[in-house]
């Protein structure tokens, strides 16, 4: 029975993003077509420079298993992109129901008259992929206008772009659109208390004004009683003063003195 038959290896070559003082890890997939459980061990020709989780293993039949081969950190580039190191995939029989615990270094032993299935595979270094083109602030398309708060207490575009700008690069897009939108309401809330404060400010202002022109302009009400109980007084003061006969003259056949004419004849006396 050939490894095509036990095991079908995706994909047949390795191939790794190089990057330096980076570790690059891929993927291989291993699927049992066959109806046998079908142990597994893998090997390289440079141990020290990979590492293999799982490196043996069982796969179950008519399922699949899948490995992790991770490249240590490089401190050099390799010349010419060019790697010669190798892996070795080796498959065997085992018995129904057998679990990783049981595989043995001697089940792969081709000496020992056990039937093992080899498959080589290579390593290629690839291109990294290139990181997104960033988004240039200054041109007209990919930015957005600035931003000013309005009178009536609405954020123009401008603002939006500004507070979008104030958070960390990286983060996911529905994350930062509810932390804008979060943060525009709450400008928008001070904004209008600001305006609501200075049009209370204002009202009260004029209050003030009203009052200040209404004492200054105005005759006060306790002056005009004032000068209403001066007015009395002398309205009283200016009453004829009634004699004995009620003729109007006096004893001597002269006419009465009035309250008026005896301060004038004290005047005239002198």
């Amino acid at each position: 029975m050939s490894i095509d038959e036990l095991l079908s290896i995706e994909p047949q070559e390795l191939q790794f993003p190089f990057e330096l003082r980076k570790q690059i890890s891929c993927s291989l997939r291993l699927l049992n077509k066959s109806d046998y459980y079908v142990a597994f061990k893998i090997k390289t020709t440079n141990p020290k420079k990979y590492c293999v989780r799982p490196n043996t293993g069982v796969v179950l039949p008519r399922s699949t298993c899948d490995v992790i081969v991770t490249m240590q950190a490089q401190k050099e580039m390799p010349p010419d992109m060019q790697c010669k190191d190798k892996f070795l995939l080796q498959s065997v029989i085992t018995s129904p129901g057998a679990t990783p615990k049981d595989i043995t270094p001697e089940m792969f032993n081709k000496e020992a008259g056990h039937e093992v299935e080899e498959c080589k595979l290579r390593v290629a270094y690839v291109a990294p992929p290139r990181p997104p083109s960033p988004v240039h602030e200054g041109s007209e398309e990919g930015s957005s206008p600035r931003v000013s708060v309005s009178d009536n207490g609405n954020l123009s575009s401008s603002e939006q772009t500004a507070v979008s700008r104030s958070y960390v690069q990286g983060t996911e897009p529905e994350e930062n659109s509810s932390e804008e939108r979060a943060l525009i309401s709450k400008l928008t809330e001070e904004r209008n208390s600001a305006i609501q404060e200075k049009k209370q400010l204002q009202q009260e202002l004029e209050l003030l004004r009203h009052h200040s022109s209404k004492s200054r302009g105005g005759i006060p009400f306790m002056y005009i009683i004032l000068v209403g109980l001066i007015l009395s007084q002398r309205a009283e003061l200016l009453r004829p003063v009634p004699s004995g006969d009620g003729s109007g003259t006096g004893n001597d056949g002269s006419p009465a003195i009035t309250s008026m004419d005896a301060p004038r004849r004290g005047l005239s006396d002198h």
